[in-house]
């Protein structure tokens, strides 16, 4: 990868990416951290890919300005848990307490407690969901591990372990049940086939309004930051 930039008020980083796989030029503006991707064939010339970026750098300003800011998490501040706003108060002990739209923190390094709270959480209703999935499914998994990816909501794998973003806490209960049910459904197939999302539905229900809401506001789950500002 290079890195190149856009000049101008204020000048754009451009990450330009080689890949074997595309067969034209395009331009990605991540919706999640505002990274600008400039992907070309491996045999393209550099100077046209540029180019490219260039003639396109009005569509890039207007995608960076639409990008939701992002929110650094302390006192005062709201956030989602299980898709209610609730804001974040001092508390008076030295645990997490949680309450009717607000969530009572110690001051003293509460960004990095709520966030411990947070991940425990999502761990608790993510165990429940693919415990309950896996029963329907007939077929155990191996294990559940949290991160925090940004490319996708979970995985599993050909072992049967079973990978999640601890951010779905941030999201409508039925959302994060919903990529439980998708990855556990993974167990009887490691693919998208027809069989696959017959899967699903039969261990889940209805599924496509969820994975509609992930496409429309998974991107709104990262804006959260919990370390502080570099």
């Amino acid at each position: 990868m290079e890195q190149h930039s856009l000049p101008g008020s204020p000048p754009v980083p451009i990450t330009l990416r080689r890949s074997a796989r595309a067969r034209r030029i395009t331009l990605r503006v991540s919706r999640i951290d505002g990274r600008v991707t400039l992907t070309l064939p491996l045999r393209a010339p550099k100077a046209d890919a540029l180019d490219f970026a260039r003639s396109r750098e009005d569509w890039i300003r207007r995608s960076l300005a639409r990008r939701p800011g992002l929110v650094q998490v302390a006192i005062g501040v709201e956030i989602p848990v299980e898709g209610v706003m609730h804001r974040i108060v001092p508390g008076t002990g030295r645990g997490v307490v949680p309450g009717a739209g607000q969530i009572a923190v110690p001051e003293a390094a509460a960004p990095a407690r709520l966030q411990a709270w947070l991940r425990e959480r999502a761990r608790e209703r993510l165990t429940a969901a693919a415990d309950h999935y896996a029963a329907a499914l007939g077929r155990p998994y191996g294990r559940i591990t949290l991160r925090d990816t940004r490319s996708r909501w979970g995985s599993c794998s050909w072992q049967g372990a079973l990978m999640f973003s601890w951010r779905l806490v941030f999201a409508p209960p039925e959302v994060l049940r919903y990529v439980a049910a998708h990855e556990v459904a993974h167990l009887a197939h490691m693919d998208h086939s027809r069989a696959f999302w017959a899967v699903v539905e039969r261990i889940h229900g209805p599924w496509a309004h969820m994975r509609d809401w992930l496409r429309v506001n998974g991107h709104e789950l990262h804006r959260y930051r919990f370390e502080p500002p570099s």
